[in-house]
């Protein structure tokens, strides 16, 4: 059995899709037993816990062969990260009751990096699961491709991306979500000792450049990449609604300064299947 946790969003549905696939047993835990129907009706079982509750997250994670942990993102956190340091703890304490077999935790490229920045909530949960007596595996997935979804619109009817991402011809790691829930997949079946960590791209880098190339092609309109001013981020991201986006912006930058990187660079990551253009058409046949 194989709990996984994150199973209504991308990843953890993709690591649950493969799993059920390949004949695996799987347990759906999710805040809303509601939205765990879908899984319930394709034969899961189905646990609920919030992340934060550590005794609902044990009784979840019990007699299991293994625990797919994908922390909740905070895209906006309050200073010193206590909504990741509540999951964690919660994590942490049901992974050591409950002990499975293995676990796999999504994780980060950059989780290794020393500055604050808005990935420093994967590192204190690689730092807190790292001291479990219980094997487990840090998958630090690449940028995602999925991001460009916020570009879709912009590009389809102003043939503009605005990119966060500097200089436009600078290649950037990126993957799949796809490929993130097969690779899990496949390290939650396999056997381990201690702490592990696999790095996963795709199997080219893209510029920003390129990503808006693609999306000409795709869309059969010219579409070019404008860098977005540093400048102008902290009243951008404040004007959408964020409290705190310095660690947003210290992200960014990581990326740009080229700090946030794979811990044994491109040469050493597990490389993924999909391509950018797969992606790409299926963020704009989902925004027709």
């Amino acid at each position: 059995m194989y709990a996984i946790t994150g199973i209504t969003g991308k990843v953890g549905g993709s690591v649950a899709r493969t799993l059920l696939a390949a004949d695996q047993p799987v347990r759906a835990v999710v805040r809303d037993g509601g939205k765990a129907r879908a899984w319930a009706e394709q034969g899961c079982e189905v646990a609920l816990a919030e992340m934060e509750d550590g005794d609902a997250l044990a009784a979840a994670f019990k007699d299991t062969d293994g625990v797919f942990v994908l922390p909740p993102s905070e895209f906006d956190p309050a200073p010193g990260f206590p909504e990741a340091r509540a999951v964690i703890a919660a994590v942490a304490t049901a992974l050591e009751e409950a002990r499975p077999r293995r676990i796999v935790c999504l994780s980060t490229i950059g989780a290794q990096a020393t500055e604050t920045n808005l990935l420093t909530q994967r590192t204190l949960m690689e730092q807190a699961l790292s001291a479990l007596t219980v094997p487990v595996t840090f998958l630090r997935p690449a940028w995602f491709m999925e991001n460009f979804a916020w570009d879709v619109v912009s590009a389809r009817d102003h043939g503009i991306i605005a990119s966060f991402l500097r200089p436009l011809d600078k290649p950037v790691p990126m993957v799949a979500t796809a490929d993130i829930g097969r690779i899990a997949a496949r390290l939650i079946q396999e056997d381990r000792l201690g702490s592990n960590v696999v790095e996963l791209e795709a199997a080219r880098r893209i510029t920003p450049n390129q990503a808006a190339d693609t999306f000409a092609r795709i869309l059969g309109r010219p579409v070019h990449a404008e860098a977005v001013p540093r400048e102008t981020w902290e009243g951008l991201f404040k004007s959408q609604g964020m409290k705190y986006p310095g660690p947003r912006i210290r992200m960014l930058d990581g990326f740009n300064e080229g700090w946030i990187e794979f811990e044994n660079g491109e040469a050493g990551s597990t490389k993924g299947d999909i391509v950018l253009e797969t992606v790409l058409r299926e963020l704009i046949k989902g925004a027709a």
